[in-house]
């Protein structure tokens, strides 16, 4: 029996919410108070592109049990622009969310935006989120790349009269496309009805996260669902049960309305935890992980199904997980509607005995890193045997060969904070340097969990 006391870490305020719920208070008519806001870099940029188009932020007194947030004073719905001598600037730099999301709903306001990134960015696309907001009356023009940053963005609000107040949307990149759309929905002047399109929807959790952020700011919704697409719609009461979604099988109907300011705690995010979840797996000491709401939207709640799958002792309670030192074997796992815990799990299956199957996650090609090569490259560089699907990889991981490094090699992040702290995990399998100083970018993380190294040396000292 483990004997080592248990380690009480507290899990960093979710991004994705953080996102969702500073961008609602800053469309409303009045002021809110977001509290546990994530501080990264990313996070900044959406602040600063909204205060940009007209609301306003003032950081709130700091308090014990929250680690930050903004008192907000919205901008009433009307996102402004600048002139097309002199764009509104909007440098996202590499945060997807905040270029997704923000062109969404500066589509809504009136005047130019000129879109634009760093590093990758101008390589993402921005799928059919582009003919949907063309459908309504937006004017994107790209200045490099077709359907990609940096564009200027021609605005004069939504008009759901020119599609007929129906559109079809996709989702097999992205679910920030949908939830853009759906956040700035009601600023539009006549009521949209969005239809799930495509070939397949990846992580449609992330869309019951905006639709709860809709309902806590007072914009009524109807969800639809069907069996086939072809069969008759019924309304969806436990839209919150809606766990994944078909094609032409789930359809959304938004009513114009003010957001109305309103308060509100951001839950803590179960992706940045993930890495500290799994510490307690492969470390020699549980740990607790706080400030997780076991009933969260979050699709990256599926770390808990994933350990369990794979063998790991764990208890959840209404706010924290504990996970326990494991012997880990290898699993079959979809993870369309969890893409941004694939570096944790090929870590995790990298010490698992047995293969470990990741599928449905061919979108991770498109993030800040491909998330299939970078993962596959680090592992075989330690001596694993991986291989790149289409959609995921393989991990073929063997107890007895546990992943080494060769002395005087280093570790890449591929200027991606989760393949940076996805490689932490080496530290609790390995002596010698710690992995900070391995990676050639370890400030890398600074982008969603900027203290991530700090709780680390709670985990590894």
């Amino acid at each position: 029996m483990n004997t080592l006391p248990c380690v009480h870490v507290p899990a960093p305020p979710s991004k994705s919410v953080s996102h969702r719920y500073l961008l609602a208070a800053a469309l409303a008519d009045g002021t809110s108070c977001i509290s546990h806001t994530l501080e990264s870099r990313d996070l900044e940029r959406t602040r600063d592109l909204l205060c940009a188009a007209g609301a306003q932020m003032k950081p709130l007194p700091q308090n014990p049990d929250t680690s930050g947030g903004w008192r907000v004073t919205g901008m009433k719905g009307q996102p402004r622009g600048g002139t097309r001598a002199e764009p509104l600037d909007c440098n996202v730099e590499e945060s997807g969310t905040t270029c997704r999301l923000l062109t969404a709903v500066l589509s809504a306001g009136r005047g130019f935006f000129r879109i634009h990134g760093t590093g990758r960015m101008h390589q993402r696309p921005l799928g059919d989120l582009v003919p949907a907001l063309r459908a309504l009356g937006a004017r994107l023009h790209f200045e490099g790349q077709d359907n990609c940053p940096p564009l200027v963005l021609e605005a004069c609000g939504l008009n759901p009269g020119l599609c007929g107040g129906e559109l079809e949307l996709g989702m097999d990149l992205s679910s920030q496309y949908f939830s853009g759309l759906l956040l700035a929905a009601p600023l539009a002047a006549q009521p949209l009805r969005i239809t799930l399109g495509g070939r397949k929807a990846v992580s449609w959790p992330y869309v019951g996260l905006t639709l709860q952020c809709l309902e806590d700011f007072g914009i009524g919704f109807l969800v639809e669902t069907r069996p086939h697409p072809l069969g008759p719609w019924s309304a969806a009461s436990a839209w919150r049960s809606l766990t994944e979604a078909r094609p032409g099988c789930v359809r959304i109907s938004v009513r114009p309305g003010v957001y109305h300011a309103s308060d509100h705690c951001v839950e803590g995010d179960w992706s940045g935890a993930s890495y500290l979840l799994a510490a307690g797996a492969l470390g020699p000491r549980p740990v607790c992980v706080e400030n997780l709401h076991a009933d969260s939207l979050q699709g990256d709640r599926s770390m808990l199904d994933i350990l369990q799958k794979m063998g790991a002792d764990l208890s959840v309670e209404p706010r924290s997980v504990t996970v326990r030192p494991s012997a880990l074997h290898g699993a079959d796992l979809d993870m369309g509607n969890c893409p941004d815990l694939v570096p944790t799990v090929a870590v995790l299956a990298a010490f698992a005995q047995g293969s470990t199957r990741i599928t449905n996650a061919a979108h991770l090609r498109h993030k800040e890193s491909d998330r299939i090569a970078a993962p596959a490259a680090e592992l075989t560089r330690l001596g694993v045997t991986v291989e790149q699907l289409p959609d995921g990889l393989v991990i073929h991981g063997d107890t007895r060969k546990p992943p080494v490094l060769a002395p005087g090699a280093g570790l890449s992040a591929h200027n991606d904070h989760r393949i940076a702290m996805s490689l932490a995990l080496l530290d609790l399998r390995r002596s010698g340097a710690r992995v900070r100083t391995l990676l050639d970018d370890p400030g890398v993380v600074g982008k969603s969990f900027p203290h991530f190294w700090q709780i680390w040396e709670k985990l590894t000292c």
